[in-house]
Parts: C-alpha cells; sequence; structure tokens
C-alpha cells in the first residue's frame, strides 16, 4: 500500500467491519469520520479521548514526519472538533537502536513545551529501543473533558449536561475556518527550500513554510460550540477533498461544494504550482470543516474572534457530493494519497 492513510474501502472493509463488541459506557466509538472516543462513566462529566500517530523528528524532513509538537496538537484538535479540551496526553516512542540519549530529550522536550501551551500535562507512556523502526515513532493518546455550560451557554436552571457535536443533516450551510492546505504549504515549502527560492522570493518561502504556526483549531472550535455549530470535523491528510468526504461519509448526507469560495492563501497557490501537487489533496491541518442551519452567523461569530471563516457550501439530502467550478460540475471522488507524499524532493508528481 501507499505511504499515508489506507484507502477509504479497505478502512471500512478490513478494519471498521471487524469491530463488533460493544461496551454501554462507550457513547461514541470507532466510525467513518470520527475525530474522538467518548466514555461515559459516573458523574456527569464524560471522558474524552483520541490518539495520533506518526515517525517524529526534531527537523522532519521525510514525507510522513511530524514534530512531537505537532503530533500533540492533532491531538487536541482532535478534541475540540469531539467537544473537548485537551487535559493529558500519554505517549509511547519507540526509538531505533541507533538513538541517542541527546535526540530522546529533545523530542520529549518538544512534547513538553506543546503540552504547556495547551495546559495539558503529560501523564505517562513508555519509551523503547525496538529493532522493527528505523526512525523514532511516537503514539500519542489525548484525553479531555466534555465542554459543559462553562462554553455553552444555557437557560437558568438547567443542568450542566455535557455539550458534543452532531452529525450533519441536509440543509446545512457549511463553513470552514481560516485557509486549506496550511500543514502541506508549510511541509513542501520546507522540504523544496532551493527549488522554490528559484522562483521566489525568499521572505516569501519563509512565509509559506511558517504556515504550520496555524495548526490548532481550538479557538474556533470552542467559539463554535457557542455559536450554533453542529457538525465538526477538522481537515488533515487527505486535504479538504479528503476532509468534506469524510464529513458526508460519516453523516450519510450529500455536499455541494463551491470551489471558488474554498479560502486558499497565494502561498499555498504558488506553492502547489512549483510542486506540481494539488491543493485540495493537501494536508489541510488548521482548517476547521462546521455545519450550521445559519452559516453566515457562524462565520461573524467566528470573525468576531479574529478567526477567518467562509460558507463554502450545503449539505444536500442525496448521495451526491458535487464541486461547482463555475460551469463546470465535477463529483467528489474517494480520497487519493495526500500530496505531501506524492511530492518528491525535486517537486515532481
Amino acid at each position: 500500500m501507499k505511504l499515508g492513510k489506507i484507502p477509504e474501502n479497505v478502512l471500512k472493509r478490513s478494519v471498521l467491519r471487524q469491530l463488533k463488541t460493544k461496551n454501554s459506557e462507550v457513547k461514541h466509538g470507532a466510525g467513518m469520520g470520527e475525530d474522538c472516543a467518548v466514555f461515559a462513566f459516573s458523574g456527569r462529566e464524560d471522558l474524552v479521548t483520541c490518539m495520533q500517530e506518526g515517525a517524529v523528528s526534531v527537523n522532519p524532513t521525510e514525507p510522513g514526519e511530524l514534530t512531537m509538537g505537532t503530533l500533540i496538537q492533532k491531538c487536541a484538535n482532535n478534541l475540540a472538533c469531539g467537544g473537548a479540551g485537551l487535559t493529558a496526553v500519554l505517549i509511547s516512542l519507540i526509538l531505533p537502536e541507533s538513538a541517542e540519549e541527546s535526540e530522546i530529550k529533545e523530542i520529549m522536550a518538544a512534547a513538553e513545551r506543546q503540552c504547556a501551551l495547551l495546559s495539558a500535562e503529560i501523564a505517562g507512556g513508555q519509551t523503547k529501543i525496538s529493532s522493527a523502526v528505523t526512525r523514532p515513532v511516537a503514539v500519542v493518546a489525548g484525553y479531555g473533558k466534555a465542554f459543559c455550560s462553562e462554553t455553552v451557554e444555557k437557560k437558568a436552571g438547567e443542568e450542566k449536561d455535557p455539550w458534543y457535536p452532531g452529525k450533519a443533516v441536509p440543509g446545512e450551510d457549511i463553513v470552514v475556518s481560516k485557509w486549506i492546505g496550511l500543514e502541506g504549504t508549510a511541509i513542501l515549502a520546507k522540504r523544496n527550500k532551493e527549488k522554490l527560492l528559484a522562483r521566489y522570493p525568499a521572505y516569501f518561502i519563509e512565509e509559506a513554510a511558517g504556515f504550520d504556526r496555524y495548526l490548532s483549531v481550538v479557538p474556533e472550535a470552542a467559539a463554535a460550540v457557542k455559536s450554533g455549530v453542529n457538525a465538526m470535523h477538522d481537515a488533515s491528510e487527505g486535504g479538504i477533498f479528503g476532509a468534506l468526504r469524510e464529513l458526508a461519509e460519516k453523516a450519510g448526507v450529500g455536499l455541494t461544494i463551491d470551489l471558488k469560495k474554498l479560502p486558499l492563501r497565494q502561498e499555498t497557490v504558488e506553492v502547489c504550482e512549483c510542486c506540481q501537487v494539488n491543493p485540495y489533496e493537501l494536508a489541510s491541518g488548521g482548517c476547521l470543516i462546521m455545519t450550521a442551519k445559519d452559516g453566515q452567523s457562524l462565520v461573524k461569530a467566528l470573525e468576531a474572534e479574529g478567526i477567518p471563516a467562509a460558507v463554502v457550501g450545503r449539505t444536500t439530502d442525496s448521495n451526491d457530493r458535487i464541486i461547482l467550478n463555475e460551469d463546470e460540475i465535477r463529483f467528489l471522488d474517494r480520497a487519493g494519497q495526500d500530496s505531501v507524499y506524492v511530492n518528491n524532493e525535486e517537486g515532481v508528481n
């Protein structure tokens, strides 16, 4: 199989269909497009959890490599989409025999810095040396508490029930925050720096390489839960097209998306053109997809918090997932391999 997420049909057939055992204390479990799991224990506050894994490096250079900060931020994003704030993480770190102690120290220091930014504790984990890996691999499990009335306004006398996003339903506006392709643009700009410098000024490339500063969707998720949002899903690997399809598959709805309304930074346009990749299939961490009955009101609420957002389409009651590009109509296919894997060091597909 190719690097990256396994194909959608393989995920459904060989992973999700094998999961048959149920437990009454699991309120929301594994499924297509699910960002995290919710466990209902005693008391009114549910435990919400998610997991992220990947090859990690202090200075990522290979396709699929991440910093520990990015991996932990992805956990925080998943929890925010599931209606919870990150409280703690468990980290399992598997290192090759060639690993030096200084490398372990740098990786864990980076993890601690990110957790400090998120006010989350590293509560435990494991660190092992294994001949099964050739570079460091980390598995991060994030744990959080469901948003209650402290973040969702309720009428006087109402109990502090946990708030969770729902599934998209037909007839809702589709809103996206910030810009698409942010995560992938930063990766490509760093990987193809010399090639890009032959075409663009250094400040332009530095700006594109710094797009990973936008990767958190926690602020927009927190604002959205108070502003009429129904469903939320973060756009990460597979790009905006892959994330939109996951949102629709999870809810069993159709989509009509106006391609021209999907927000793109000019740096993303230029980097993708030079590297010959599709910006709509490029890792889009930092972009949150939301559905709401009144998308314009949600956009105004997000913009009031300093978060750019746009209504890009609507959900429908059909099975069609349609992309409109002026007079051209195309259907949203199953997500392919993310462009960060397709791109090679020469910037050619």
